[in-house]
C-alpha cells in the first residue's frame, strides 16, 4: 500500500504544475487566469448544473472527467483553442502531445486507478457518452463566461467571434443551450460596450 501511495504523492505533486500553468484568460482583476483554476469552476459547474439536466448524469463519473481531463497539460502545457482552429498540423500535435502524457500519468499510478484515469480522459475526449458532452460544453462555457468577467482589452479579435460560436457545443441539451444562450447574452452586451460592430461578427460567421 505505501508503494502506491508514493505514486499517488507523484501525481499530486505533477498536478500542483497546472497552478502555475496559466492559460489565455484574464480575470476580473487584471491577474491572469491558471490551467488549475479553470478546471475548479468547471467542477462547480457541474455541480451547480446537473439537478437542472433532462438526462440521468453520472455526477461522480462527470467530475472525475471534468478534474482529469487539463491533467495532462501538466506535462503537455496549456495551448488555447484559436491556436489549433486553423492549423491541422499543431492541433495533431496537441492531441500526440496529450495523449503521450496522459499515458504517463496512467504508467506512473501503474494500476486500475492508472486505468480509469487513463480511460476516463479518453472518454472526455470522444464525446460520446452524456457525461462527456456535458463536460466538454461546460468546459466551452467556462471560457466564455471567464471572458465575459475579463476586461475587454484582453480579448482577442477572434475571441469577438467566438461569443457567437459556441451551440455546437451544447446542441445536444435544451438546458446547456438555455444556460449558453445567458451567457452568450453577457458576451454581446459586453462587445457593445466596447463598441465593437456585433451584427457585423454574426453576418460574417452566417456566410
Amino acid at each position: 500500500m505505501n508503494a502506491q501511495l508514493v505514486k499517488v504523492l507523484e501525481v499530486i505533486k505533477l498536478a500542483e504544475k497546472l497552478k502555475v500553468e496559466m492559460r489565455h484568460s484574464w480575470l476580473s482583476n487584471g491577474r491572469q487566469e491558471s490551467v488549475a483554476e479553470h478546471t475548479w469552476r468547471m467542477s462547480l459547474m457541474g455541480i451547480l448544473i446537473e439537478p437542472y439536466l433532462p438526462q440521468k448524469v453520472d455526477l461522480l463519473k462527470m467530475l472525475k472527467m471534468i478534474i482529469i481531463h487539463d491533467l495532462v497539460e501538466a506535462e503537455a502545457g496549456d495551448i488555447p483553442t484559436f491556436d489549433t482552429m486553423n492549423s491541422a498540423e499543431l492541433k495533431e500535435q496537441k492531441v500526440k502531445n496529450e495523449a503521450k502524457a496522459i499515458e504517463n500519468i496512467r504508467d506512473m499510478l501503474g494500476d486500475d486507478l492508472g486505468i480509469e484515469l487513463y480511460d476516463l480522459w479518453f472518454e472526455f475526449e470522444t464525446k460520446e457518452t452524456y457525461e462527456a458532452k456535458v463536460a466538454n460544453a461546460l468546459d466551452k462555457l467556462e471560457v466564455q463566461i471567464q471572458h465575459n468577467e475579463a476586461d475587454i482589452s484582453t480579448w482577442l479579435e477572434i475571441e469577438h467571434q467566438m461569443t457567437f460560436m459556441m451551440d455546437k457545443h451544447v446542441a445536444f441539451d435544451p438546458v446547456l443551450q438555455q444556460f449558453k444562450g445567458l451567457i452568450e447574452v453577457e458576451g454581446e452586451k459586453k462587445l457593445h460596450k466596447a463598441g465593437i460592430d456585433v451584427e457585423n461578427i454574426k453576418a460574417n460567421l452566417m456566410k
